[in-house]
């Protein structure tokens, strides 16, 4: 097992020199001078030249490539070109709030998907199958950003129960430990401050949500219609053993195992495709950081955020093949 996942670190390297490249030559698409793009065509040649050699564009394009690469394993992700700050120092402050908002939506689709995976497999081909699939195809197809605005709308606007914007009121004072909001209200004891955060996380985790809930239902579905024909699941029956034991503890323990695949790869997307739900819910994480930095043309944090996200899409696709093989003892790995 040791073996397996040092083998399987070593394939991430080339993955992730790659990964730098493409950023890299992000910069080098852009039509233009990239100093000129971001700057803005009224930009003066002073500034101009001043951001060429801090961006080190006037150097040799390999040279540029081994000092990008020499900043990055240095935790330096560059400058914003518009408010001058360090983009690492940013990410990281915004950072937790895209981990709290995916992992609140992770923890919706894996609650709801896995029982309505579960319930249309047993009873396959029912009324109850049928909704359900119409449900994952619905959830599948439906645009997250009308959804978002479908939910806003509803339960902000006209039922005014839950709020549609930002992680807590304007007026909670809230002292910020860890950035993460629900957990810094539960550590501080701030019950009042904790319900507000948590209200406010709804509509974005739902809208969030929808698309892998329906992808981990579906998989769900299929893999435990796989494991309901063997053989030991009918030995089990044999046996005398209620229905609900036979689905629990030998069908659905079994046919857990793709999905937990499915489920790493939903993390690694929902961390990397938060922008439209954060757009529309103006919640402040590195997705509506990324929109905003778009529109502004602060291309650096664009790069930046870029290569991040790689790296942790990268990150959580190792993990869920690791935790693959530990879990799934029928995996031998020479």
């Amino acid at each position: 097992m040791r073996r397996y996942a040092i083998r399987r670190s070593l394939t991430v390297v080339p993955v992730l020199l790659g990964v730098s490249l493409l950023v890299f030559s992000f910069v080098h698409l852009i039509p233009g001078d990239p100093a000129l793009t971001m700057l803005g065509e009224r930009a003066t040649p002073e500034k101009v030249a001043e951001v060429r050699v801090r961006l080190g564009l006037d150097r040799p394009i390999w040279q540029q490539y081994v000092l990008y690469v020499g900043k990055v394993l240095q935790g330096d992700l560059g400058v914003s070109i518009v408010r001058g700050d360090p983009v690492a120092t940013d990410l990281l402050r915004r950072f937790p709030a895209t981990v709290e908002l995916a992992i609140s939506a992770i923890v919706v689709a894996i609650a709801f998907g896995i029982p309505i995976g579960v319930a249309s497999a047993v009873w396959r081909n029912s009324l109850v199958d049928s909704l359900a699939r119409l449900g994952a195809l619905t959830g599948v197809s439906m645009p997250i950003f009308w959804l978002g605005l479908v939910l806003a709308w509803f339960f902000g606007v006209q039922l005014r129960v839950l709020p549609t914007g930002f992680r807590l009121e304007s007026g909670t004072t809230l002292v910020p430990w860890t950035n993460f909001v629900v957990l810094d209200a539960a550590l501080q004891r701030d019950w009042s401050a904790l319900v507000d955060a948590l209200r406010h996380l709804v509509l974005p985790a739902l809208a969030l949500a929808t698309i892998p809930l329906a992808i981990i239902a579906r998989m769900t579905r299929a893999s435990m219609l796989e494991v309901l024909s063997r053989e030991y699941i009918r030995t089990a029956e044999a046996k005398g053993l209620s229905r609900s034991a036979v689905i629990v503890r030998h069908a659905l323990r079994n046919a857990l195992l793709p999905v937990l695949t499915v489920i790493g790869l939903q993390v690694g997307h929902l961390l990397a495709g938060a922008i439209l739900t954060e757009t529309i819910f103006s919640w402040p994480g590195i997705g509506l950081w990324v929109y905003e930095s778009i529109e502004s043309r602060d291309y650096a944090i664009v790069q930046g955020v870029s290569l991040f996200i790689a790296v942790i899409v990268v990150g959580v696709n190792l993990l869920t093949d690791v935790l693959y093989a530990a879990v799934d003892p029928r995996i031998k790995y020479e």
